[in-house]
């Protein structure tokens, strides 16, 4: 540690004089400079920005069945990605489709495979009740029955309650009904959820007619799995007076995809490319500003590192850690207002795997991507926002530079060095900071790791049975020298410096009007 500290002095001198003091460590030093602007930009972080997205079938895996013990582990994980915040957490996915609430002398349709029981519900209201959480519930759209969509919505409103609900989304990715089977029959026909002309007037039309029976809560929509019915999203939103929150859904790449050649498939290089988080968020600005303009949030409701399922060697290494950390940042500067990150059980995108002792003890194995999703909720906390970086870590540089200032006036540096084989050091210019920051570090062994990986030192080990960190992070001093923080990045990982006001001084005030707010 003393040597670590020793280089640190050594580079910071390095970069704020530009002599060799150091000696053949400031000679191999390879200083990245940026420089950190006064003013913030963009709207102010909202209260439960990262979520998760559970599948209606999948809860009761996580929560268990007991609606007076609700899995504690579970509650901890969830708490610990909106501290001291109410998470919102959708439940849907492909499910949203397949479930209904029984109606009394209606058989459904062979697409719809899970029966919503009052145990679900009770055990679904301890969850949002241990959490105070704000849930987005999907409501069946492809069985093309308001009768069902109506049934379904008064159980969910009367089983969990009002005040835990903020939005439901109408139907999962309904400009894929027309192309994907729905179900297949006892004589072996395949059904598609719409014919091949469905489209998002159709898909309008529908929504209108299901908001008319449904009670009286706000909707979420269109649900889209990708850009090819979001150039209407204006239209969309002018005929739907009811809808609260505007939702998509979206993935960088496809683990469905087998040929390395294809757009899409998923490799560790591929999800650190540029294209799978700065260009993923591009992608969504133009929607973003739509929903804004029109005064409602935008909320990527169901992402994850790739679909169908994830994949393994991919999705469940260290890689995706650094990738997630990353693209949020990215999400939130073109101005999204929440994310949640899908996993199934036993799925290679999954974020913390739960299991029970034999004596009915909860534990988890938390796997990489989480690290980096609880990192981003340490670095950018609800009423923060972002500050300009400028210099390095720009497009196609592989350490990704990222500044927040929090409403108490806390700065946050974080870099992230995608770089599996190089170190690096950054020196940040940042005006008006004087005092001493704490760095603290997300590792692991290697971009590959499925395990071993240490947030500010510490880790939820083989298995987590509080769904806590053991203890307050390992976090190494650092002062600025003539104004530079200058900090080493190891390849394959990321570095928090959180630097405190400076005596007297106070927060820009936060944003006002344009950007709107989280559900």
């Amino acid at each position: 540690m003393a040597s670590l500290l020793r280089r640190r002095a050594c580079v910071a001198l390095v970069a704020a004089l530009g002599i060799a003091v150091c000696g053949p460590i400031a000679a191999r030093a390879d200083v990245l400079s940026a420089s950190v602007s006064a003013t913030p930009a963009g709207q102010a972080m909202a209260p439960g920005f990262v979520g998760v997205s559970f599948e209606y079938r999948a809860l009761e895996i996580y929560t268990g069945r007991n609606p007076l013990a609700v899995d504690p582990v579970l509650v901890g994980l969830l708490h610990g990605l909106a501290p001291g915040r109410s998470p919102v957490i959708r439940i849907g996915g492909d499910s949203t489709d397949g479930s209904w609430w029984p109606i009394r002398g209606m058989i459904p349709q062979g697409g719809i495979y899970y029966r919503i029981t009052k145990g679900w519900l009770r055990t679904t209201q301890a969850l949002a009740a241990d959490l105070n959480a704000k849930l987005i519930l999907g409501i069946n759209l492809e069985a093309g029955r308001p009768a069902i969509a109506a049934a379904e919505g008064r159980a969910l409103l009367q089983g969990i309650g009002r005040r835990y609900i903020d939005a439901l989304e109408i139907g999962n990715e309904p400009d894929l009904y027309a192309g994907f089977i729905w179900y297949r029959d006892r004589q072996g026909h395949l059904h598609r959820g719409r014919n091949k002309n469905y489209n998002l007037s159709a898909y309008t039309k529908q929504f209108t007619q299901w908001s008319h029976v449904l009670p009286n809560v706000p909707l979420a929509g269109p649900a889209t799995s990708g850009p090819g019915w979001m150039g209407g999203l204006g239209r969309f939103i002018s005929s739907e007076h009811r809808l609260g929150l505007v939702t998509y859904h979206r993935y960088p790449l496809r683990a469905c995809v087998t040929d390395p050649s294809t757009t899409g498939f998923a490799s560790i290089p591929s999800l650190l490319a540029d294209s799978s988080s700065s260009g993923l968020a591009q992608g969504l600005a133009t929607y973003v500003n739509v929903a804004h303009q029109h005064h409602l949030p935008f909320r990527v409701a169901e992402m994850n590192s790739a679909s169908c399922s994830g994949a393994k060697g991919v999705s469940d290494t260290f890689a995706s850690a650094l990738w997630a950390l990353d693209t949020l940042f990215n999400f939130a500067a073109v101005g999204v207002d929440g994310v949640n990150l899908h996993m199934l059980p036993g799925s290679a995108y999954e974020l913390f795997t739960p299991s029970q002792t034999a004596a009915g003890t909860w534990q988890a194995f938390v796997h990489p991507e989480y690290y980096g999703l609880q990192m981003f909720a340490q670095a950018f906390p609800p009423g923060a926002r972002l500050l300009p970086v400028s210099g390095a870590g720009g497009p196609g540089s592989p350490v990704k530079l990222w500044a927040t200032q929090g409403a108490d006036g806390t700065t946050r540096l974080v870099a992230i060095n995608q770089d599996t084989t190089s170190d690096h050091t950054v020196s940040w210019q940042v005006p008006g900071a004087a005092a001493t920051g704490s760095l603290e570090a997300l590792q692991a062994p290697s971009i590959s790791a499925t395990s071993g990986v240490s947030l500010g030192g510490q880790s939820y080990g083989p298995e987590t049975s509080s769904g806590t960190l053991p203890g307050p992070p390992d976090t190494t001093p650092v002062a600025p020298v003539l104004g530079s923080y200058s900090f080493d990045v190891p390849a394959a990982s990321a570095e928090l410096l959180t630097i405190p006001p400076a005596a007297g001084t106070s927060a820009a005030p936060p944003a006002s009007g344009g950007g709107g707010t989280a559900p």
